[in-house]
């Protein structure tokens, strides 16, 4: 699971699935399951410090059961 913050997420998934992002280069290709929008980048940057959390993690994975049990 890779949580990270973009501006562009278009530009920045096609980055990873290119390889030009050393650290998920190994996992490529990736498949985008999930994302969220916010209007400001202090709400996007507290949620993704919060999804990187044990807590955050879990969450995320039960809002995903389905996926991650397939």
């Amino acid at each position: 699971t890779y949580i990270g913050y973009s501006e562009d997420i278009k530009t920045r998934f096609k980055n990873h699935n290119a390889g030009k992002v050393q650290s998920t280069k190994p996992y490529a290709p990736l498949d985008l399951i999930h994302y969220e929008a916010y209007r400001n980048m202090k709400d996007a940057k507290r949620r993704e410090k919060y999804l990187k959390t044990s807590g955050g993690r879990t969450t995320l994975r039960t809002m995903l059961k389905e996926y991650f049990i397939s």
